[in-house]
């Protein structure tokens, strides 16, 4: 299989061929490139696999993964085929690499957090997490698309109180359509507009390892 998209892909320091380790899958926002999310995911290194997806679609100086009418109105011939795209190269990457099937988690910073939540809502307990930075899950989404339960699914979402693209209450009524569909969410708010502060980062991090099983150093 020929993925769908570019990626970068980083290992621990120290692989055992007969283990699979955790693994993020990042996906960043309009107009970025996976190459954004590099440090986003650098306090992970020693233990997850981490793999950086590209979108495919160029726009500007960067990429996009779904084309946009207007903010927060995707195209759905996109949208609808990047989830497809998204779904397959989850699959790829855990055939090519060690990755543990059990422990995938997607990280995604605005249209990425919108796509990593769409996805974990398509996919279920197929995804161990997911981490949502500053999105949201649009409605055509939840009244159109057959959802998996998300019972068994650990969802952290975070929002910037002072978010000129999606403000604060998009974080609130999303955090809140998740509360009702697993007891595993972590919602935090940080003093921010729209982006990832320090503590942000460090509260997600110390999540993932905690989710995973594992300690952070």
């Amino acid at each position: 299989m020929i993925p769908a998209y570019a990626y970068d892909i980083r290992f621990p320091a120290t692989i055992h061929p007969d283990r699979t380790y955790p693994t993020v899958f990042t996906l960043h926002g309009k107009g970025s490139n996976e190459q954004n999310m590099a440090g986003l995911v650098e306090p992970l290194a020693d233990e997850f696999i981490t793999i950086s997806i590209r979108g495919n679609l160029p726009l500007g100086a960067g990429y996009q993964y779904y084309e946009l009418r207007s903010l927060g109105n995707p195209i759905r011939e996109t949208f609808d085929l990047a989830v497809r795209q998204l779904e397959a190269f989850i699959r790829y990457a855990t055939e090519k690499y060690p990755v543990d099937a059990d422990r995938r988690y997607m990280l995604g910073f605005s249209q990425g957090a919108i796509l990593s939540m769409t996805l974990g809502l398509t996919m279920g307990d197929q995804l161990k997490g997911i981490v949502a930075l500053n999105g949201y899950v649009p409605d055509f989404v939840k009244a159109e698309y057959p959802l998996r339960s998300t019972e068994d699914v650990s969802v952290f979402i975070s929002h910037g109180e002072y978010d000129r693209v999606f403000p604060i209450r998009i974080g609130q009524e999303t955090a809140a359509y998740f509360r009702n569909r697993t007891e595993r969410l972590t919602f935090k708010t940080y003093p921010t507009d729209h982006g990832v502060s320090e503590e942000n980062r460090q509260n997600y991090t110390n999540w993932l390892y905690a989710d995973a099983g594992l300690r952070a150093e």
